[in-house]
């Protein structure tokens, strides 16, 4: 099941206000290296998650970098910013029952990464500084490469008609998280 498609006044939002969007997605990088090491701490008995997870964790973590010191150029103070309430939506999803919580923390890892990828590709085909536009276009790609990963993990460690049915599940859900532009401009709003 695909995603549903990002709404364009979201990527209008965004070009309006590159700043806000890439302090934003300095801490969506964080967020994203933290749920991986999570994930490894919760099940370290997952030797096949822990070991894809770390690579993960890493790379995650470089993206950071490469996100801050756009921020640096930019003279763009760090700073805390309100959370759109996707992620917190998301996580309430997430069955906390094992091995249910496993099978749905995958998934909605997943399901991140694959609207962070569809919503980097967008910036990277709009935007005209050349500069992000190269940001976006390699970021772009490693989220799809995250999102298979995640994905792989949820098939190696649940049948895939498991993963299918709870994946056709939470893609509507997602969906109506996003139904109301958040008023702030957010990578996942």
């Amino acid at each position: 099941m695909e995603l549903v498609p990002t709404q364009t006044a979201w990527l209008t939002q965004a070009l309006a206000h590159l700043d806000v969007l890439l302090l934003d997605h300095a801490h969506c990088e964080k967020k994203a290296a933290r749920v991986a090491l999570q994930l490894m701490h919760r099940y370290p008995a997952h030797r096949e998650l822990v070991q894809d997870l770390i690579p993960l964790a890493q790379e995650e973590l470089q993206h950071y970098d490469w996100v801050n010191r756009r921020l640096d150029q930019r003279g763009i103070r760090w700073g805390n910013l309100a959370a759109a309430p996707y992620g917190s939506r998301l996580q309430q999803l997430i069955r906390r029952q094992e091995p249910a919580q496993l099978l749905d923390s995958l998934l909605v890892c997943g399901l991140i990464e694959a609207r962070s990828h569809e919503r980097l590709g967008l910036l990277a085909a709009a935007v005209d500084d050349a500069d992000l536009r190269e940001l976006y276009q390699r970021l772009t790609q490693a989220e799809e490469r995250h999102q298979r990963l995640y994905w792989t993990l949820a098939l190696t460690y649940f049948p895939e008609v498991v993963v299918q049915t709870r994946w056709a599940e939470l893609v509507p859900a997602e969906a109506e998280i996003l139904r109301t532009l958040y008023p702030q401009p957010r990578m996942h709003s």
